[in-house]
Formats: C-alpha cells, structure tokens, sequence
C-alpha cells in the first residue's frame, strides 16, 4: 500500500546513536541548536495519496442518544453510516466537562516536564506493565525511531496512575470514569447499528470487566518534519478508541485511498473502530488507517482511551452476523491479551496484526 512508511536506509551500526543519550524524544527536540534531525529518527514517505482537505468526518450528536425513539434512531443510523463508511467520526455534546479535559491536557503535559530521572521511574519493562512511560512505539525492534514520547496507563478494570505530578491521580480518576461512560454508550449505539441488541457486546464479552488503557502522546516540534514520523500508518486493538488532543494538528486517515487531516471541532472527542470491533461486526465495521505527523511550529499532545473486552476475553464474528454460506466468519478468535501482546512486541506496520487472525476466502 502506498500508505506504508519504510525508512531511508537502514543506518549503519555505527551512525546509530544510543537511545539513552537522548532520553526521551523531548529532550532531543528541545537541544540548543538543533537544526536537523539523527539518521535513528529519518523516515522517507513512499508517494502519498493527495490528501483531500476539504473532508471532514461525520459528527454525532451524543446527547440524542438518551432521546426520543425518533431522535434515538437517528443517532442510531448516523452510527453505523460513520462507522461502516470512515470508521472515524466526532462526538459533541458528550457530557464530559471541558474544564476536564483541559485539566487532564495540562496535567500530561506537567508529566512530560519531568525529568528523564522522574521519568524513568515509570519505565517499564514489559508491554504488558500497567504504567509504562517510554519513546517510539518498540525501540527493542525498530531500525528507525518514531518522533513521539508517550505514557500508557492501565485504568480499567483495575485502575492504575503515575504519582507524579501532583494531583493527577485524582484528575485521572475523574477523567477515566467520564471517558468510560461515553465510551460504554457509544458501544451500545454501535451494536444497535448492527442490528444486534445494544447489551449484546455488554453481555458476550462480559464488559463489566472491560479493560480500558489511557495512552498519552507528546509529539515535540520537529527542526525536519517531513522527515521524520510521529506514528505510522496503524490500526488500534481494542473495540474503541475515544481521542482529545491540545488544539495542534497531526492526525490523519486514510479514507478512499487519501489522507484526509482530522481537525476536530473544538470540545468534541474523534472516535475510531478498532480491530476488535471489525472481528466483531464480521467486517462490516472496518478498523482505518491513521497516522500522526510532526510539525516544526508547536508541540501536539493527544489523549486517547482505548476500549476493549477483558483482557481473557475471545472476540470473534458475532454468530448473528455470519452465515456458513453467504457470510462465512472472516476472522479466527483470539485471546484479548494475546493480540496486545503481539501488536505491541512487534514493528507496526498497517494492519498486519489482524491479518495473521484473518481467514483466508476459498
């Protein structure tokens, strides 16, 4: 796919400098002078689809969800229409304080003025660690690093945060509770638009336990930014993933082979499908691409929630929406944790992960 970021070369052993020298990728964007980028951090795009900037995603109301029946179905079809043709839209009236989020905006960004001493307190050595702080997305196996620090929180069903800095215990609390709710509702909505009962994920997956993840990205002006690469093309796991950011672009998806810039409306959350929603839906939900690039005029700081079944849960093609004949499962099942576990071990590449549970047609 034309979409897939490769590095320019792969740089010798010798040009590659430690990444304990620079820490965190803040503190390299930060250095006195800096006026170009390491080989470690240059990527060269393959030719990209035009991005269209007149597109803008589909925006659902939230509040109507709790409306009247007419009201209510509407929602419902503007539901699955975004889903089933972007499988990106935005919410308003969603009922989470904006104070809120600007005070949790505010807080990630304290966190990631620590110091690389603080910092590494919060390192983490497995992907599975409930509070990792780190750079990149896999430094262990990647030739090439991504333009990006990030800090990733276990909030739910045990609820886990950083100490650090003051009071951002109690903001997250606050915060994952609200983002929780909304995300619980839209799912409903969700499977309603599939024709499925709204509790149908509640009670299948046994979503009392569902594992939530609070994954903060801090992506530093860049001196060579169309060299380099906050995160490539990806999908997310998980059934969904309710995104805010600090008012700076970056985001993008691929939708009718182009790129199209997400710029939210302001107080909205941009809400995507994940991989284990299109496993779900059989593929009628479809997982999109995303990407986020760097810019050299300011620093973009996104917040994103992802939402998935408990982590022992095994998603696969919901019975209703399969038919031996017509519609066959599309999609093996796999132990929740197990899929994290191999995104989250290996190079992200597009959507290679849910490509090795995907069965092939005869």
């Amino acid at each position: 796919m034309s979409s897939t970021v490769e590095s320019v070369s792969q740089p010798s052993q010798a040009s590659i400098q430690p990444l304990a020298k620079f820490g965190c990728i803040k503190t390299l964007a930060e250095k006195p002078g800096l006026s170009s980028i390491p080989p470690t951090y240059t990527f060269t795009k393959n030719p990209d689809p035009i991005s269209d900037p007149e597109e803008s995603l589909p925006v659902v109301d939230f509040s109507l969800l709790s409306g009247n029946p007419d009201e209510h179905n509407k929602v419902i079809y503007q539901l699955g229409k975004a889903c089933q043709e972007y499988g990106f839209f935005m919410v308003v009236n969603h009922g989470v304080p904006e104070s809120l989020v600007k005070a949790m905006i505010s807080s990630c960004e304290m966190f990631f003025d620590l110091t690389e001493e603080e910092k590494r307190e919060y390192e983490g050595k497995d992907v599975m660690d409930p509070i990792r702080c780190g750079t990149s997305f896999n430094t262990s196996v990647e030739k090439v690093l991504f333009w990006r620090d990030y800090l990733k929180l276990f909030i739910r069903p045990e609820f886990h945060s950083v100490d650090k800095p003051a009071g951002f215990r109690e903001l997250l609390l606050e915060y994952s509770k609200r983002i929780g709710e909304m995300g619980m509702e839209l799912l409903k909505g969700i499977t309603e638009s599939l024709g499925l009962e709204a509790c149908y994920i509640e009670k299948a997956l046994n979503m009392e336990n569902s594992f939530h993840i609070l994954v903060a990205n801090l992506y530093p002006r860049c001196p060579q930014p169309e060299r380099a690469m906050g995160m490539p093309p990806h999908s997310d796991f998980g059934l969904l993933t309710l995104l805010t950011q600090n008012g700076v672009g970056g985001l993008q998806l691929l939708h009718n082979d182009k790129w199209i810039n997400v710029n939210p409306i302001p107080n909205s959350f941009v809400i995507n499908i994940g991989d284990h929603l299109e496993i779900l839906s059989n593929g009628k939900y479809k997982s999109v691409l995303h990407r986020a690039v760097v810019n050299n005029a300011a620093t973009r700081l996104s917040l994103a929630v992802g939402i998935g079944p408990p982590l022992d849960a095994v998603v696969s093609p919901a019975p209703d929406l399969t038919d031996a004949e017509s519609n066959p499962p599309a999609y093996i099942g796999m132990k929740y944790c197990e899929y994290i576990r191999l995104q989250q071990t290996n190079q992200l590449k597009g959507k290679s992960c849910l490509d090795k549970i995907r069965i092939p047609k005869i």
